[in-house]
């Protein structure tokens, strides 16, 4: 049974973590959400925390946990991190060690594998920023999920779609044991 952290970034598709949840939880592993601010406007921490049978942490400040320095803790407590979604923030943020919220402090302080499934609309991915911050994170060690190709949530026609949530799971396979 692995221990997942999951960081659900603020896209469209973060409907998807859902089923993400659902599914990890069915195949025994125990699953840590974490929402982002934009991540909330997407799926709610009721539908994450209730799938997750776990509690959702969504800020640095819950005075309660910072006192016991809970961000260390929490990045260290899981065998992984998985962002999903990626968004082109996030990503960017990542890649320029940026930690001003929840999710990016417990990127910078984990030290357990880190894998990203970027979504996001077709030309943010293939955008020379995204591209340049993608390849940074590569080179620091981290698993890209690419994203898969198909019709975007704007109409657009690309890659940046996130994969299904059985073929990100077979794409963990190894992280999964």
């Amino acid at each position: 049974m692995a221990k997942v952290l999951l960081i659900v970034g603020g896209g469209i598709a973060a409907y998807k973590s859902l089923e993400l949840v659902r599914l990890l939880k069915r195949a025994g592993h125990a699953v840590t959400p974490v929402l982002t601010k934009g991540g909330e406007h997407f799926v709610t921490a009721m539908s994450l925390g209730t799938l997750a049978e776990s509690r959702v942490y969504s800020s640095l400040w819950e005075l309660k946990d910072e006192v016991e320095i809970g961000h260390i803790q929490l990045s260290r407590a899981a065998d992984f991190v998985l962002v999903c979604p990626a968004t082109a923030d996030l990503l960017a943020k990542m890649a320029a060690g940026i930690a001003d919220d929840l999710a990016t402090t417990l990127l910078l302080a984990t030290d357990k594998p880190v894998v990203v499934a970027p979504a996001m609309n077709v030309r943010m991915w293939l955008h020379a920023a995204t591209r340049r911050n993608v390849q940074q994170l590569v080179d620091d060690g981290v698993r890209v999920i690419e994203p898969a190709e198909g019709e975007m949530a704007c109409g657009e026609f690309g890659p940046g779609r996130l994969p299904e949530p059985q073929e990100i799971i077979e794409q963990l396979a190894d992280l999964l044991r």
